[in-house]
């Protein structure tokens, strides 16, 4: 066929070429028409939210509180799967490779989209590439706390404190590479504190240890850390947010505490796989914003340390751009990687 149009006359080879082209159009607008008639029927079937973690902790019980909500407002079921494994690597990647029909999301976290790609050599999936925000959730403040016998009762004192120590002060998180690490690393740089992380195999063994006073500081997610701080068990030094949470509106955020510009918070939202409708994203994004907005869900949400954040799928993007960057240059000076 290739030899005849080198051969054919001229106008053999334009009416080949015109036919070519229509075909070609006629097959872009028969795709374009599948995935218009697949918009316009969604849903019509189970939606699944991937949670790259295991069930019954807080992302989970996060996830289900979305869940059942969002099963109504879209008139279809809408259950959570959990896909844990390397650090949320595995079940990022499975929506990643998903089908973009709509009827797989992911429950996205910073850790595991903005701050993984950094630590791990390979992860699987592509944040900007391979994923289509559809909005943010809300935001996780974070916190460092101390055993209350711990001599230092600021964050002034912590900083001078962790320097006139020889070999620093120790703070517990959750692992090497979560939001609490890059926090700490993130106060670190900004403050010049001689502060030195040990990672623990989850946020509740390094609570445990806090609480027994074997370690001086942790950095946690918060809602790990109202009941204790509440019924003084820990000592509060500050919180990440810009503003104080409501959940413990008496604690200082690290900015009141002279440190310009800090905020380290640990962000969840709605994602889905690249090339998924966009007349779908909009309107589980309207879904999910009359969700937020609902004063039972706030209510449940502030009792997690999560602070609801309603936006548009374009305001996540870009903050997930921002944070990649933001966190990526984190992670390089302090020469984080994946153990």
């Amino acid at each position: 066929f290739s030899e005849q149009i080198k051969t054919g006359n001229h106008q053999w080879r334009s009416k080949v070429f015109k036919k070519a082209i229509q075909n070609g159009l006629l097959g872009l607008a028969f795709c374009g028409l599948v995935s218009s008639a697949v918009a316009q029927s969604y849903p019509n079937k189970t939606i699944t939210i991937v949670v790259p973690f295991p069930p019954g902790g807080t992302t989970d019980v996060l996830a289900r509180a979305i869940a059942n909500k969002l099963g109504p407002a879209l008139g279809q079921s809408v259950i959570v799967d959990n896909k844990p494994g390397a650090s949320g690597n595995i079940g990022t990647q499975q929506v990643a490779a998903a089908e973009p029909d709509g009827y797989t999301l992911l429950l996205g976290f910073d850790g595991t989209m903005v701050i993984n790609p950094h630590v791990f050599p390979k992860t699987g999936f592509d944040t900007l590439k391979d994923f289509a925000p559809i909005g943010k959730i809300g935001d996780a403040v974070l916190i460092l706390v101390a055993h209350p016998n711990f001599p230092a009762k600021s964050l002034k004192e912590v900083i001078a404190l962790s320097k006139a120590e020889k070999g620093g002060l120790s703070y517990g998180t959750s692992g090497t590479g979560g939001t609490p690490h890059i926090a700490g690393e993130l106060l670190r740089q900004r403050t010049g504190a001689n502060l030195v992380h040990v990672p623990y195999k989850g946020g509740g063994q390094a609570m445990t240890d806090v609480l027994g006073g074997n370690i001086p500081l942790v950095y946690t997610a918060i809602a790990g850390a109202i009941p204790h701080v509440k019924s003084g068990k820990l000592l509060p030094i500050a919180v990440s947010s810009s503003k104080r949470a409501n959940a413990l509106p008496d604690v200082a955020t690290f900015i009141e505490n002279g440190v310009a510009d800090f905020e380290a918070n640990s962000w969840v939202g709605l994602l889905a796989p690249i090339k998924t409708p966009r007349s779908i994203i909009l309107q589980i994004n309207q879904e999910l914003n009359a969700i937020l907005n609902d004063p039972e869900v706030k209510e449940k949400l502030n009792g997690m340390g999560i602070t609801a954040s309603p936006g548009s799928a374009e305001n996540f993007a870009a903050e997930i751009n921002r944070d990649f960057v933001k966190y990526g240059s984190v992670v390089k000076a302090a020469g984080i990687k994946a153990e």
